[in-house]
């Protein structure tokens, strides 16, 4: 594992000459020097040079050898600068980390578990996770190179007393997850005790990116890395409806002004004005426009650009679909205190039914085959690497 990082100014991009161009004057240039230097290796002088003169070219040509050997070392040296310049891609991020292997740190189970039925099998459905993730990164990603940056990891917050790594997907129980890090980090005695925007905005939980290139490097290598992830389409519903159908001073504004004024005909000047009562079908206009009005949102955005699976070997992948048990057994497995486990409760708009298969379809159905048909094509990667089925039979 290499790692690399900016020290100084670099070169402006628009002062790069392009590699084809720079290879082929260099070849030009060396194939010159060397049919120069082949007719000054001539054994007989030329017939023009007079006799008297041939000694004084002999030296002359041994100065210009040694002037060209000078000039072809130079040269060497600047080819190897340039392919050297060429290995690593100059980003704006100063860290820049060269993953050559995986490290895996789920823990083993204990000996007295290893004759429990339940503690087994779930260790061994990890195995089986991980596994089609890793066949399915080495089947439609190219990992030859795998650089981490200061970007892939700015979604993972870290537990530093239990050596915890939690790469954040929203709608898939991430607040209570970070309730459940602030326990174990000391913050809080309770799960309970800690509010929504304690959560989200009290800024008690550190995110990797904020370390330096050795501590991102130690924690990624010696802490266990997990992630808990949900089925793409109901994880969608969840989020639409949890940030269009409520009262939202930043979403409405934001995206719903720019999604009523794009795809609703005919908008009423209010809804121009406040951005609200976005409907899903133009929801999933905006989602599968190239030429969207507005940027995406991590809410909606994919697994695999969320957590990077395939340049990440996360040890640990969890379903919101089995939270409750797949949660429990991972804080077994890293000795979390017997007292601790998963809550249970719904962190927004409690009164209201969780986003389930049936909510799903029912908002699904809105939409035609062919949207619908997009929206799985949009989602394929993360269907296909967490392996959940096609939401409904007519998909192909």
């Amino acid at each position: 594992m290499r790692i690399k990082y900016n020290m100084g100014f670099q070169q402006p991009k628009k002062d790069c000459v392009s590699s084809n161009n720079q290879d082929r004057r260099l070849r030009k240039n060396t194939a010159d020097r060397a049919a120069t230097v082949k007719q000054s290796n001539s054994l007989e002088p030329p017939e023009s040079v007079p006799t008297k003169l041939q000694s004084a070219d002999r030296r002359q040509s041994s100065v210009m050898f040694a002037m060209k050997d000078q000039q072809k070392g130079e040269e060497i040296n600047s080819i190897k600068l340039y392919k050297r310049r060429r290995r690593f891609i100059i980003k704006k991020s100063p860290i820049l980390i060269s993953m050559n292997s995986s490290v895996l740190n789920l823990p083993t189970l204990k000996y007295e578990d290893r004759n429990n039925s339940k503690w087994k099998s779930l260790y061994q459905i990890q195995g089986e996770r991980k596994r089609i993730m890793r066949e399915t990164c080495s089947k439609y990603k190219s990992n030859n190179r795998r650089i981490i940056t200061p970007y892939h990891v700015s979604r993972i917050f870290v537990e530093d007393k239990y050596r915890v790594l939690y790469c954040e997907v929203p709608k898939a129980g991430c607040s209570n997850w970070k309730r459940v890090l602030m326990v174990l980090n000391g913050l809080a005695s309770s799960t309970k005790d800690i509010q929504h925007n304690t959560v989200h905005y009290g800024n008690y939980l550190k995110r990797l990116d904020g370390f330096d290139h050795k501590g991102i490097y130690h924690r990624l290598n010696t802490y266990t890395k997990m992630l808990f992830i949900r089925e793409p389409f109901e994880k969608l519903v969840s989020a639409f409806r949890d940030k269009f159908e409520h009262p939202n001073n930043y979403y409405h504004p934001v995206f719903g002004k720019a999604i009523i004024s794009r795809y609703r005909v005919n908008a009423t000047k209010e809804a121009l004005r406040t951005g609200s009562g976005v409907k899903f079908k133009e929801f999933i206009q905006y989602l599968l426009d190239v030429h969207r009005p507005v940027g995406m949102d991590i809410h909606w955005d994919h697994v695999n650009r969320l957590c990077s699976p395939c340049l990440i070997d996360y040890d640990f992948v969890g379903k919101f679909e089995s939270m409750e048990e797949d949660a429990n057994f991972f804080l077994h497995l890293i000795g979390a205190p017997q007292n601790l486990t998963f809550p249970k409760f719904k962190d927004r708009h409690s009164n209201e039914e969780r986003t389930t298969t049936k909510i799903t379809q029912q908002y699904f159905a809105q939409l035609s085959p062919s949207q619908r048909q997009q929206s799985y094509d949009f989602y394929y990667m993360d269907y296909l690497m967490f392996n959940y089925s096609k939401p409904f039979e007519d998909l192909y």
